[in-house]
């Protein structure tokens, strides 16, 4: 994996707390978990490649879902999010051995983090386009179109969230 540079650290560390101020203001519960590798025992170290993700959203009477929180630009000329195949690759596998729910969520400046591109893993493989690698970083990423995510406002809650994947799966079901 690259290296991350101070400023994309410092743009990520805001996007996240303007997402745990989003939580906030909806009453969320959640856990942040510091990214502080002495918090996690070797076996989970082993799973999780020493990254994992942000927060662990607390879902009443249906459970909870890990988000990994993310500061990304649309590339404009391809007009789609890059996200890194390395770790999207990890998660998935991880989701798979514990039964998780593993979501990406998305926002950048442009949108005054007040929207939340919100995208769970196994989508980004079924929609992401093939593995393209960046001329900037050498890393590989997938590339997801914005019409992929689930839009949620800052004046939305879960709700949003919740029913939109409902309706998104049932749309095919007669």
């Amino acid at each position: 994996m690259g290296l991350i540079s101070e400023e994309n650290k410092e743009r990520g560390f805001e996007t996240e707390n303007k997402f745990r101020e989003w939580l906030d203001k909806h009453n969320i519960p959640y856990l942040y978990l510091q990214q502080d590798t002495q918090t996690l025992s070797p076996a989970f170290k082993k799973y999780f490649s020493g990254k994992r993700p942000d927060f662990l959203i607390l879902i009443p009477n249906l459970g909870f879902i890990f988000v990994d929180v993310k500061y990304k630009n649309i590339n404009q000329d391809y007009k789609t999010y890059p996200i890194d195949s390395e770790e999207t690759k990890n998660y998935s596998s991880i989701q798979r051995k514990f039964n998780l729910n593993i979501w990406y969520v998305i926002s950048n400046e442009s949108f005054d983090f007040k929207t939340w591109l919100w995208i769970p893993i196994s989508k980004v493989f079924e929609s992401g386009r093939p593995i393209f690698k960046s001329s900037k970083s050498q890393m590989d990423f997938y590339a997801v179109s914005p019409q992929e995510f689930i839009q949620i406002a800052i004046d939305d809650s879960l709700d949003r969230l919740l029913s939109k994947c409902f309706l998104d799966e049932t749309k095919g079901v007669k």
